[in-house]
């Protein structure tokens, strides 16, 4: 069931009422709404449920053996073998069918015949975001960060409807909380929930989908067809669209629980005005990159220990990153080119400071050189990131060197005016958007419900007739 369609508009506008009217009564508010996000889920494929089902009882026993054990180093044990039972089924249905292939083909390249059967696994939506959360809430009991919750809290916490199949990634200390407790439907704020769904529904529906169909997908689908110029700015574009489709479902997943008393966190901080890989990670999906700081870096030994230790533990915690998006090879180029640029410019950081020089960017000239660079580093890494193999990313890429002269007709003025607007909205101060969103706060019903009804048209308007499903729904 996707946001942006009138099946999801008539689901939430029921559970919507129904959440309210239980919210006083906390034991039947809790079955209902896990009964609603188990239904949300089953609309793609009624088996998923049983998966969903299996992780959260894995994550609740899980929780109960490791809280239980007081010596630490006996803990940690129970712990790593709790994680291992989660990953089970991530692993299973995410990375045995590229494990086995790339197996296969090494066996075969020595003349041997392949060790493992290569089957047809269908990824489940969602696995990836619920495996991470259901991990996140064993390791925190495990270090005594929360205590186990009730059964009953734990599933409706892995199974939230709004953040289920794209998230954000939220924390057990952040939305458990939240589960316990009636909310006051009177401290609403229903003009930010409005703002940010229809602002969401506007990046997915106008931006993504547009800059997607005219220039990314053909260009993509068919590099050698295309001149230098269209692969150049098809590049840029599926900037665009990643960020306008990921998101415009953040946004809306984070409106969408507004509505009903919760708060997510945020999972986008302008990623395109970062001045270093290190500053995109800080703003590029928030709610990750926390997770793989915690529960991955950290525990590596984090910037505790050498310059060679600490380069090793952001290379495996971004490989871990690729390997999170995607089973493939182009998945872990993408997170070893970000590890490796990561690892680049803490070695250029500390030997500016150790020649007396400031190690980020200070003046206006060096920012901008600084978020200029940046965003071409990052754009490189979406070639290998969208690209269906190493062989087309190679393909996107020598189309840079060689297609020049050629006609563009894909590169019209409103494909360049829709990156560039959104390219500039990336690295204008915050100023013009929180007023904006401040004047409709303060706006009466009628002009709020005026103005969300103008953006809804244009967006009918303009958009095209069917959306796609967001892109984040296959990780």
């Amino acid at each position: 069931m996707l946001f942006p369609t009138t099946d999801f508009a008539i689901f939430f506008a029921v559970v919507f009422a129904l959440h309210w009217v239980l919210n006083p009564y906390r034991r039947a508010w809790k079955w209902f709404i896990l009964a609603a996000s188990y239904a949300f889920y089953a609309w793609w494929d009624w088996r998923l449920v049983s998966l969903l089902v299996l992780v959260s009882v894995t994550a609740c026993l899980g929780a109960i053996w490791v809280e239980r054990q007081d010596d630490d180093r006996k803990r940690r044990r129970r712990t790593a073998l709790a994680v291992l039972a989660l990953l089970l089924p991530l692993g299973w249905f995410k990375y045995y069918g590229f494990f086995a292939f790339s197996l296969t083909n090494a066996f075969e390249g020595i003349g041997i015949s392949a060790p493992l059967p290569l089957l047809q696994v269908v990824l489940p939506i969602g696995i990836s975001f619920y495996t991470f959360m259901a991990i996140s809430y064993v390791v925190d009991v495990s270090r005594l960060e929360i205590t186990p919750a009730p059964w009953l809290d734990v599933f409706v916490y892995l199974a939230f409807f709004p953040h289920l199949v794209a998230g954000p990634i939220v924390r057990g200390d952040e939305l458990l909380p939240q589960i316990r407790r009636p909310r006051d439907s009177g401290g609403i704020d229903v003009s930010r929930a409005a703002y940010l769904i229809f602002g969401g529904l506007f990046k997915k529906i106008v931006i993504s989908s547009y800059l997607a169909t005219q220039l990314v997908d053909p260009v993509f689908g068919t590099p050698g067809a295309h001149s230098a110029l269209e692969t150049l700015v098809a590049i840029y574009a599926y900037a665009i669209v990643i960020y306008t489709d990921f998101s415009a479902y953040s946004d809306i997943a984070i409106g969408v629980a507004l509505l009903l008393g919760f708060e997510f966190p945020r999972n986008f901080d302008r990623p395109y005005s970062a001045t270093s890989l290190r500053d995109f990670w800080r703003r590029w999906h928030i709610t990750l990159s926390r997770w793989l700081r915690d529960y991955v870096y950290i525990p590596l030994g984090g910037s505790r220990r050498g310059e060679v230790s600490i380069a090793v533990s952001v290379m495996v915690t971004m490989l871990v990153g690729g390997l999170w998006h995607g089973a493939g090879w182009t998945f872990v180029t993408w997170g070893g080119l970000h590890g490796l640029g990561q690892v680049i410019g803490r070695w250029r950081r500390r030997s500016r400071v150790e020649r007396g020089l400031p190690g980020e960017p200070v003046s206006p000239a060096t920012i901008m050189r600084a978020r200029i660079l940046t965003f071409h580093l990052v754009c490189l890494g979406w070639v290998f990131f969208r690209a269906e193999s190493l062989g087309s990313a190679v393909d996107v890429l020598a189309r840079l060197a060689t297609g020049w002269g050629e006609e563009a007709p894909l590169v019209t003025p409103l494909v360049v005016l829709a990156i560039g607007g959104m390219l500039l909205l990336q690295n204008l101060p915050r100023t013009p958007a929180v007023r904006l969103q401040l004047v409709v706060s303060r706006a009466g019903p009628v002009l709020q419900g005026a103005a969300f009804a103008i953006v809804l048209f244009v967006i009918t308007a303009v958009g095209p007739s069917g959306v796609a499903p967001f892109i984040y729904f296959r990780f």
